[in-house]
């Protein structure tokens, strides 16, 4: 089972193993093997800020690490990484599927709210989706992926929309599959989702509410309506959420000292970054990062 490792700062990667460039336009789809080869079988712990991935495990085992939960799984799986999501995969020669990775505003912009919703309640929470792989709804899903990976290598693919259409079916086919409702608040849903992506970009800037609701076009208080109804919170609570759970992986993956993980973090005063994360978490900075040597 692939296990975390500290170092002094968590990978990110726009597609694994690659420095990080330009932001990724649209989506990329690539089969499990082309990647997972070249690394003896093992992606170690790292994270796509900003960018959504489905893993698609077709057939055959795998090892997978969410957020430091571990589980073993086979075939077929999905496999569900909202942005910013510290993990990890072991697979084997027999492991077949394929990795889809996208930027969540080319799903979301333009589109029937339905979209939106479905991209909302999809990627709630990190999971995996274990499928009978005797039910129609797995063949259909599997052959969303298989056409999405057919017309993304299509030698005439460049600027097609059969890509985007085809993702854009297979997040709303795995919604429905993950017995979530999708109806009901569609534009609301949408644009909530809209400010999850803001606040996935901008957490560590400490941007006040006032510049996300300028930013989706609202007030402040039309912001904390949204979020309330969408979550039962208001906006800064769910972006101190955010804040907490990227110190909780820095304290748990970085080797750095706490003093540089807090400014890294965007606290000009490392000793309010302490009575913050206390406050959120419950436990000092240190004493946390104590508990995840064991626990890890």
């Amino acid at each position: 089972m692939p296990r975390p490792t500290r170092r002094l700062a968590i990978p990110t990667f726009t597609l694994y193993g690659e420095p990080v460039g330009p932001p990724l336009e649209m989506l990329h789809i690539e089969p499990i093997q082309s990647r997972s080869r070249l690394h003896r079988w093992e992606i170690d712990a790292h994270t796509h800020p900003g960018l959504h991935q489905l893993l698609w495990v077709a057939s055959g085992p795998a090892e997978v690490v969410l957020e430091g939960e571990r589980a073993a799984c086979r075939g077929p799986v999905m496999v569900v990484i909202p942005p910013g999501v510290v993990h990890a995969f072991r697979f084997t020669r027999e492991t077949d599927g394929n990795v889809l990775t996208f930027d969540p505003r080319a799903v979301i912009e333009g589109d029937v709210p339905a979209t939106g919703e479905a991209l909302h309640a999809l990627y709630a929470t990190p999971r995996t989706l274990a499928l009978d792989p005797a039910a129609a709804a797995t063949t259909r899903i599997a052959t969303l992926m298989a056409d999405l990976a057919d017309e993304f290598a299509a030698t005439d693919a460049a600027g097609s929309p059969v890509p985007l259409w085809l993702a854009r079916a297979l997040i709303w086919r795995l919604a429905r599959l993950g017995a979530v409702s999708t109806r009901g608040r569609g534009g609301a849903q949408a644009l909530y989702t809209r400010f999850v992506v803001l606040v996935e970009a901008h957490h560590r800037e400490h941007w006040p509410v006032a510049r996300y609701a300028e930013r989706l076009g609202l007030t402040p208080e039309r912001l904390n309506r949204l979020t309330r109804a969408e979550t039962g919170k208001a906006a800064l609570e769910l972006v101190h959420e955010r804040l907490a759970r990227e110190a909780c992986r820095q304290l748990t993956y970085v080797a750095a000292p706490i003093a540089q993980l807090a400014f890294e973090l965007g606290f000009a005063d490392p000793a309010y970054f302490c009575r913050f994360f206390k406050r959120r978490i419950g436990r000092s900075p240190r004493a946390y990062r104590e508990s995840s040597l064991t626990a890890v």
